[in-house]
């Protein structure tokens, strides 16, 4: 699956999504991750150089941080520099000389780099991360850092201990990460206050003589969080608008069908219209909250939300969205949701917050006051930017620890930097009936097979030897 213009980091933020191209056999023996890539891909040649196609159009705006480019005709003194190689390329960029405050890093995607005796650290992206090519034998003086923003969809070995706790440095969706990027999708404060979308609750009750309580608004069919299976049975108690993909039963106008205008001022005032927008994320992890969420919030819009178990710590104020978790059936749900279509007194209070511009939420508050990267902010550092300085403030620190004779510090990362649980079916799923078949059946042995990846993963790099594709399948694959 491409995910096509995933944010709006000084561009555009947004989640769509094309088609997955997937072989689903009894055993699945295509790598994990590579169900869904990016639009850009890496392939080594034969010399070590990196051949980069070009740049998708949601990363153009990461390139744009001020920097010293590196040609032949500025010799640099690169023995003044550590060097961070970016191994799964994510910035495409063969050389630059990045300042992180009062110290300065070389950054590359030239793997010839990898030999040179001022190379401190390896920079992966983690949707492209794979077996076919690792930097071995590792040395050392080499730390790994792990920039992973996806969901486990994209990758599943990276969320198992064997494999996430290899890297010394992570910036993840997880509070616990390095640098957690959990608000990656959330501008800041003034968005969620902003009346700019909101439709007063008056003309929502008129609107809904042509319109449904609840809309769906999604592409990306059959994840592992099976949202659709429950979607698909709320629509047998309550009306629901479906515009995607998935169970559509509704139509946008012809100039907003294209997946990249969900950020379009056209399609936000489609959305703002409803009462209620079915927020369900792709995986059920906590700290993984993309624009499903924050969307509806910035719009005026009551979120009926499933995805991170750990939502409540995110929530602008106690009562801000309904929780699907705190139903035990679509059916209560459904009930719950006219109950307040109906009582104006009870609906308004899930905007309340909003309309008075209140966010009691003290710990999101502080979570986007300390953040060291902004959204769509030309005046803050984006947070690929803010990623590449921790790794190179570090790796300084260290240096300037071993000038005064003292031992480095060891950064590591831990399980709790990058994990969710394994996917699961809803009880009502159609997966249940053996005469259907689908997606969801993939990803749950793909998150079973993925923990034999991980395993195998860690025992070939801890060898510390390079390997073949072909031993570490005998590996996974080993009674």
């Amino acid at each position: 699956m491409v995910r096509i213009q995933r944010r709006k980091l000084l561009a555009s933020c947004l989640c769509v999504t094309a088609t997955i191209f997937l072989l689903v056999t009894l055993q699945v023996v295509v790598e994990l991750g590579k169900f869904e890539r990016k639009g850009f891909q890496s392939s080594d040649l034969q010399d070590g150089h990196t051949k980069m196609e070009e740049a998708p159009t949601h990363l153009n705006a990461f390139l744009k941080k001020e920097a010293l480019t590196f040609n032949r005709k500025r010799k640099w003194e690169l023995d003044s520099y550590p060097i961070m190689l970016w191994w799964s390329p994510l910035t495409g960029e063969t050389g630059r000389l990045g300042h992180c405050g009062a110290d300065a890093c070389f950054f590359t995607i030239n793997r010839t780099y990898l030999h040179h005796h001022m190379t401190k650290a390896l920079l992966f992206y983690g949707t492209d991360f794979n077996i076919d090519s690792l930097p071995l034998p590792r040395k050392a003086h080499h730390d790994w850092a792990l920039f992973h923003e996806e969901s486990p969809k994209n990758n599943y070995k990276l969320f198992h201990k064997p494999v996430i706790t290899l890297f010394n440095y992570t910036a993840t969706f997880s509070r616990h990460s390095h640098l957690p990027l959990t608000t990656q999708y959330l501008e800041g404060i003034e968005v969620l206050k902003s009346l700019r979308y909101l439709v007063p609750l008056q003309s929502k009750n008129k609107l809904r003589k042509s319109l449904a309580p609840l809309v769906y608004v999604q592409s990306d069919c059959d994840p592992p969080s099976d949202r659709d299976s429950y979607v698909h049975e709320l629509m047998t108690y309550i009306e629901v608008d479906s515009y995607g993909e998935c169970l559509r039963n509704k139509d946008l106008p012809q100039q907003l069908k294209n997946p990249a205008s969900m950020d379009a001022d056209g399609f936000y005032r489609i959305i703002a219209q409803y009462k209620f927008i079915l927020a369900f994320e792709n995986a059920v992890c906590d700290d993984y909250i993309t624009e499903k969420f924050w969307r509806p919030l910035k719009l005026g819009v009551v979120p009926v939300y499933y995805g991170s178990p750990s939502i409540r710590d995110w929530l602008p104020s106690n009562k801000s969205a309904i929780l699907v978790s705190e139903f035990s059936h679509p059916r209560e749900l459904a009930s719950y949701i006219r109950q307040l279509d109906s009582d104006d007194r009870l609906y308004e209070a899930y905007v309340e917050w909003k309309l008075k511009g209140e966010i009691s939420n003290q710990r999101l508050l502080t979570a986007l006051r300390k953040r060291k990267w902004g959204v769509q902010d030309i005046n803050q550092d984006n947070y690929i930017d803010a990623f590449e300085c921790m790794v190179c403030t570090n790796v300084w620190d260290n240096i300037r620890l071993q000038e005064k004779g003292l031992p480095p510090k060891r950064w590591k990362a831990e399980d709790t930097h990058l994990s969710c649980p394994e996917p699961t079916v809803f009880a009502f799923s159609p997966l249940r009936r053996p005469s259907l078949n689908s997606l969801r059946k993939m990803w749950i042995s793909s998150f079973e097979q993925s923990k034999r990846e991980a395993q195998a993963l860690r025992w070939l790099v801890d060898r510390n030897q390079n390997f073949s594709s072909q031993e570490f399948w005998a590996l996974v694959f080993k009674d």
